[in-house]
């Protein structure tokens, strides 16, 4: 069966960041972070916590020379980091991150041919590093109409069609239900379709609207997690959800919700 992880950027928000970690540890779920600088990160490698992924870049972009340039510099800091902490996955996006390590810069009108081509170009890079350091890149997909307007590279179709054009064993699909509810739907589906292709890398969850905990909106997870059952997934869920009250009953919530 898969392994179930929540992000410590989004519950227990009264306590540093690495008494969440503690904190999820505690509660059976392995952790994950966004951008790495800004945290303390030899605070998070004494906690007793396993780390399963984070952001794997500081700046860049995929598309021009210069910005892919800076993105695979800082991600050469990143697998350094990831080291520390044992960390497993560095997570991707097709843009860079604002002051609060989340996903910016839009682009103007849809993503161009040479862009489609400089970003395998630059993934097929970051590919490389992985391997080398035994770490996976993962190119998480993202939506537009909520969360991140104009983003390139945005649904779950174009990110994973840039995985698989790679097709290199460092770097697979971050694949957040929650975006991809968002913007394209047919969950099962494309969960169907991204694993028999064999590019998941990790699964992330959050409900729809609100970006809560499972159980809070329209998406019916308990239906998700028998499918990955089926399927044999073993890879790792995890929750990229505010709590919408209590941390702790938010974390049970998710782990209800996946357990069969």
């Amino acid at each position: 069966m898969y392994t179930l992880a929540v992000c410590a950027e989004m519950v227990f928000l009264d306590l540093p960041v690495d008494e969440r970690a503690r904190r999820i540890h505690d509660a059976g779920f392995q952790v994950e972070i966004w951008d790495w600088t800004r945290h303390d990160l030899d605070a998070l490698a004494r906690t007793p916590a396993e780390f399963s992924s984070m952001t794997g870049y500081i700046r860049g972009s995929l598309t021009d020379e210069e910005g892919a340039a800076e993105l695979l510099r800082t991600a050469e800091e990143s697998l350094r980091a990831a080291e520390q902490l044992g960390c497993p996955r560095l997570n991707l996006h097709g843009t860079g991150l604002d002051d609060k390590g989340l996903p910016v810069a839009p682009v103007t009108g849809a993503a161009t041919g040479e862009m489609w081509i400089a970003a395998r170009r630059t993934l097929t890079r970051l590919a490389e590093l992985g391997e080398s350091a035994g770490v996976t890149f993962t190119l998480e997909n993202l939506n537009t109409a909520v969360d991140h307007p104009g983003v390139p590279f945005a649904t779950a179709a174009d990110t994973l069609a840039l995985v698989q054009a790679v097709n290199r064993p460092g770097l697979r699909m971050n694949l957040d239900l929650y975006h991809a509810q968002i913007g394209e739907g047919n969950l099962i589906e494309l969960v169907r379709k991204a694993h028999v292709l064999g590019l998941i890398g990790e699964i992330q969850v959050a409900d729809v609207p609100g970006r809560c905990e499972p159980g809070t909106g329209e998406i019916n997870y308990p239906a998700v997690a028998r499918t990955l059952k089926e399927l044999g997934y073993e890879g790792t869920v995890a929750m990229e959800a505010w709590a919408s009250g209590d941390s702790e009953l938010a974390l049970e919530h998710f782990r209800s919700a996946f357990t069969l």
